[in-house]
């Protein structure tokens, strides 16, 4: 069988070597790179991010990775976000005060948690809705986390009457100060606020249930 094609963009950010090894290792064939052919071209496409909000955003911005993205989407080819990869999927980014547009795929803010400590950093659990793809097997796991921005609150397609023909985006919570969107799993869009590839096992796991999903 084929092994399908997955392109790790490459804008500036991210722990991307990582992501990579760990793609491949999980079956996939990936490519880093920022050409935009090739990237609306695989089969599945990897947001990676680390860092600021804003940055990020002028990354994907500057190998204009938000129209690759939105054009990936509006025809229903697969995008894995991952940390601030997932982060600027939402409308906007407060930092310091600081409002910073993102890609708008979902409605919400993604801002400062509210804990004691912060960073939120190590391992933690996930609460994973019935019916998730990505969790698969790994419902129970704990993944690795290291970020001090989330998004608290999700409203996108949440109203949707139960007999509507469009799904609802599966939501998986997890708590640090309180609740925050952990993943989000919304047809051809699918993020990650945890590091799939630094998760062991259980990310590994995960990343495999997308590939396979391609």
């Amino acid at each position: 069988m084929r092994r399908p094609s997955v392109v790790v963009l490459d804008y500036g950010f991210g722990n991307v070597r990582s992501a990579v090894r760990a793609l491949e290792r999980v079956g996939a064939d990936v490519e880093l790179t920022a050409d935009r052919a090739r990237a609306q071209d695989a089969d599945g496409l990897v947001v990676p991010g680390v860092g600021a909000f804003a940055a990020v955003m002028a990354g994907l911005r500057g190998v204009r990775g938000d129209e690759l993205v939105g054009r990936r989407l509006a025809g229903g080819r697969p995008v894995l976000g991952i940390c601030v990869g997932m982060q600027v999927m939402f409308e906007q980014g407060d930092e310091h005060g600081t409002l910073t547009d993102g890609l708008g795929e979902w409605a919400g803010l993604v801002d400062r948690l509210e804990a004691d400590v912060v960073p939120h950093m190590g391992w933690d659990t996930v609460d994973a809705p019935e019916g998730s793809v990505l969790f698969r097997g790994v419902e129970d796991e704990r993944f690795y986390f290291v970020h001090s921005y989330a998004a608290r609150s999700f409203t996108t397609g949440q109203d949707l009457p139960a007999d509507s023909p469009i799904r609802r985006p599966l939501v998986t919570w997890s708590d640090h100060g309180g609740r925050f969107v952990a993943a989000v799993e919304n047809g051809p869009l699918s993020a990650t606020q945890f590091h799939p590839e630094k998760s062991g096992d259980a990310g590994a796991t995960l990343l495999e249930n997308w590939v396979r999903s391609l």
